[in-house]
């Protein structure tokens, strides 16, 4: 039996990092606090000057009552009231350094968070399985990618910054009142209830609109991308105004969800409710000296704490919001990093180098979302190494789910599908795809120069002298240096500056560079003239010598030269041979042969 059967594969991802570290992923929060732990020294120096600084704002208003109780007093000297005066001085000035020393530590501990936060969902990315990517819209993933990463930063700095700051001010102060006389509390006491639950009402509300936003803008974001890269269908149907509508309808909803967020902030309470603090807080304490129990500068300090805890009700409104944008960013990063993977790239697997061999066992596949139909249904064959395997049938037969099925693009539903007698699944996922190159119908370049084109597949250690010999042997050297900058040229997003034809051939280029033991076309020179074809197929000729070749092809001359010719029709393949046998006794080849002829 095979392990692929027997074992179950579900890990990180095709695609992971020795050594990078593992963050708690159970929720949001927790997912946050884990990477804000990896820079616990500045997470320390954040929370001591914080709360030095809170101290020192709560001693100045105790010494400026002390201050005036020894003028009241008629006894104080000056250099008494100086002293106090150099003494509030001095702790303004330490509460400036100590004010810095936080800032720095958690604009830092923002700035990293959203740094790590990029690169693990970045890794995260790269590992997850074709079927993931085809699920997800692309400008949903990118708004999620830059703008949910980018709201980490301000729910650090000013958000958990200043939320930590009003917290200890909502502490300290009491600390001090109850030193002044205990009765003092009630005020400051009643407020701190009220304000609890005050805030747990607006935050109760605040959530659900700020998840709903930032699930808006990715509908907004993803809207707007499709449209940009179909811009060519969206002109030649002149769709303009259509587009402009979904656009504004989707923007006007983006629009609802902020005056929802203000409609919330608007029934913000906690600053109605200090304000009825202080007065009673005032009230109280003009009770208290005129009953002898406390000093008219016992009074002041009162005052001057109970103003310390306004700042958490003033700010509280504007922190909070911040604070939710991230968590709601936060829960859509995480998403994506913790989607369940189809594959893990089997770092334990077979890694051996390819013969050649391909066999597959009873395989059926169905794409996902795709309900019950199947796009293959117990397909068998086997092809022998070097050999030039050709693949016809109509439109939706399942000629290019053989082909995805070979490099482990995707998993059979059932079957196996075996390389040199191994099952894929038991391959290392790197050795595998290493040793096979696709050249797909639909070539994609990326906006870089021809030379990193061409040797995407080998990275940096791709030479010149061997990229120009892929280009040569592709028949794409002679068009490149017509090119004002040679293979230093930038070709456009996609390669859309370049033809058909010009694609395909770097494409061609880029497979043959890495020097794969099973090369995979896919109606690769459908947009290439015949001389330019027939120069190219000499060059693979000479350079596959050799290796596996798999071609989903309408070209009769590709046709004849294949080994062996592989009919599908619905998913089924129906028959196998030469391109003679096929032609003398399967009617649906003969139908597909004069098509093409």
């Amino acid at each position: 039996m095979s392990l692929s059967s027997t074992v179950n594969r579900s890990g990180p991802g095709e695609f992971t990092v020795t050594g990078e570290r593992q963050y708690d992923r159970s929720s949001p929060l927790r997912w946050i606090v884990s990477h804000l732990l990896v820079n616990w020294p500045l997470l320390a120096a954040f929370f001591v000057s914080s709360i030095s600084s809170t101290v020192l704002t709560s001693a100045i208003p105790s010494e400026t009552g002390r201050a005036f109780d020894l003028v009241l007093s008629g006894s104080a000297v000056a250099r008494d009231v100086l002293r106090v005066a150099l003494l509030i001085l001095g702790m303004v000035a330490l509460r400036g350094l100590l004010d810095l020393a936080g800032g720095f530590s958690v604009e830092t501990l923002g700035q990293r968070l959203e740094r790590d936060t990029r690169r693990e969902l970045y890794i995260s990315l790269l590992g997850k399985s074709q079927t993931f990517h085809n699920r997800n819209r692309v400008g949903d993933i990118m708004a999620r990618a830059a703008n949910d990463v980018r709201q980490l930063n301000p729910m650090m700095n000013p958000g958990v910054g200043l939320i930590t700051e009003s917290l200890v001010s909502l502490i300290v102060p009491m600390i001090f009142i109850a030193a002044i006389d205990a009765r003092l509390l009630l005020a400051p006491g009643l407020f701190v209830i009220v304000f609890y639950f005050a805030l747990r009402s607006y935050m109760r509300q605040l959530n659900p609109v700020s998840s709903a936003q930032r699930q808006q803008f990715g509908v907004l974001n993803a809207s707007l991308n499709e449209t940009i890269t179909g811009i060519m269908v969206v002109k030649s149907t002149v769709q303009e105004g259509a587009e402009r509508l979904k656009f504004a309808r989707n923007a006007r909803l983006f629009r609802d969800h902020f005056v929802a967020a203000g409609l919330v902030q608007a029934r913000y309470l906690p600053l109605l409710f200090i304000g009825l603090a202080l007065a009673g807080a005032f009230a109280h304490g003009l009770y208290l000296v005129s009953l002898g129990a406390i000093t008219t500068g016992e009074l002041v300090a009162y005052i001057g704490l109970m103003g310390v805890m306004r700042f958490p009700a003033f700010i509280s409104i504007f922190t909070f919001y911040l604070v939710q944008m991230g968590l709601a960013g936060a829960r859509r990063i995480l998403e994506l990093i913790t989607s369940e993977v189809d594959m893990d790239e089997n770092l334990e697997g077979h890694a051996e180098r390819i013969a050649g061999a391909i066999e597959f066992q009873n395989v059926t596949f169905a794409y996902e979302g795709e309900g019950t139909r199947e796009a293959l249904t117990n397909v068998s064959f086997d092809v022998a190494p070097g050999q030039t395997v050709a693949i016809v049938g109509q439109t939706g037969s399942g000629k290019s789910s053989v082909t995805r099925l070979v490099n482990r693009i995707f998993d059979a539903t059932s079957g196996r599908v075996l390389i040199d007698g191994i099952d894929v699944r038991d391959w290392n996922l790197e050795a595998l795809r290493s040793q096979v190159s696709v050249i797909e119908q639909d070539v994609f370049l990326f906006s870089r120069s021809v030379a990193e084109n061409i040797g995407f597949g080998l990275g940096e250690v791709a030479t010149r002298e061997n990229i120009v010999a892929a280009a040569k042997a592709a028949q794409a050297h002679e068009f490149i240096m017509g090119f004002q900058d040679g293979y230093d040229t930038v070709i456009g997003e996609r390669g859309e500056t370049l033809s058909g034809g010009q694609r395909q051939r770097l494409a061609i280029a880029r497979a043959l560079l890495t020097d794969p033991r099973v090369l995979i076309l896919d109606d690769s020179t459908s947009a290439i003239d015949s001389a330019t074809e027939d120069a190219i197929q000499r060059a693979i000729n000479v350079v596959l010598e050799g290796r596996t070749t798999l071609m989903i092809t309408h070209r009769l001359a590709q046709i004849r030269r294949a080994d062996l010719v592989l009919v599908l029709q619905g998913g089924r393949l129906v028959d196998r041979g030469t391109h003679a046998e096929l032609l003398g006794r399967n009617d649906l080849y003969r139908r597909i042969f004069l098509r093409y002829d």
